[in-house]
């Protein structure tokens, strides 16, 4: 096993060169720990996040998945970081802890660090549509999105994966190897539907739906569904 100062040293560049690769697109937070319980489960056996703030957009991302598990291992952790970007309207009650930024945020990077991370489904298959449950129960997400982004069955849709962003995705300069940059954004009950009932050519079809309309990965809570 490598020597503890080994690990944090991999640790700490691979921290510097995430918070580089966020201020090229605008001021960003210093690594922001996070108490929830769940994120043992993150490689570096903390959860934390940066806030950047990006013309009139706000951008939440995860800051630890792509933390070394040691440094014998050879990657980054699970080789990918989450992020989710709206408008900036509001951003202290977005992101704070009953934000529903946060919280979905929170709700999909535990399950991308349960399942040990998502980069090789992603490889394969594209764009991952995912389902957050009982989401009633929640009150950043039931007392702050609009009625029509939740199912009747108590579930909020997002994406993983897509659209695409109008940046790198990739943080090619990491201590271990690579570091790709994914997007979750949020469907509508309708397009989560339409998902449902269909296959990855209907998947497909929302993904270029949000393009061709100008949402792209931009989770505005506004916007009218596309279906």
């Amino acid at each position: 096993m490598p020597a503890p100062s080994r690990i944090a040293s991999a640790a700490e560049r691979s921290a510097e060169v995430r918070g580089r690769f966020w201020a090229a697109l605008g001021p960003a937070s210093d690594r922001i720990l996070s108490s929830a319980p769940a994120g043992s489960l993150w490689p570096g056996g903390h959860e934390a996040y940066r806030l950047i703030h990006r013309g009139n957009a706000i951008l939440l991302a995860t800051d630890g998945l792509s933390d070394p598990f040691h440094e014998d291992a050879g990657v980054n952790g699970f080789e990918i970081e989450l992020f989710v970007e709206g408008p900036g309207e509001g951003a202290p009650t977005q992101v704070a802890g009953d934000g529903w930024m946060l919280e979905v945020l929170r709700r999909v990077a535990a399950i991308v660090a349960e399942e040990q991370g998502i980069l090789r489904p992603l490889e394969r298959h594209g764009p991952i549509p995912l389902e957050l449950t009982n989401v009633s129960a929640s009150a950043a997400i039931a007392a702050r999105l609009p009625a029509h982004f939740l199912t009747a069955d108590d579930v909020l849709g997002v994406m993983i994966g897509g659209p695409a962003p109008d940046f790198a995705t990739q943080i090619e300069d990491m201590p271990l190897s690579p570091v790709r940059v994914v997007p979750v954004v949020l469907l509508t009950a309708a397009e989560l539907g339409e998902i449902r009932a269909g296959d990855s050519d209907t998947r497909d079809g929302v993904l270029a739906g949000l393009e061709a309309t100008g949402v792209g990965h931009c989770s505005d809570l506004h916007r009218e569904s596309i279906v």
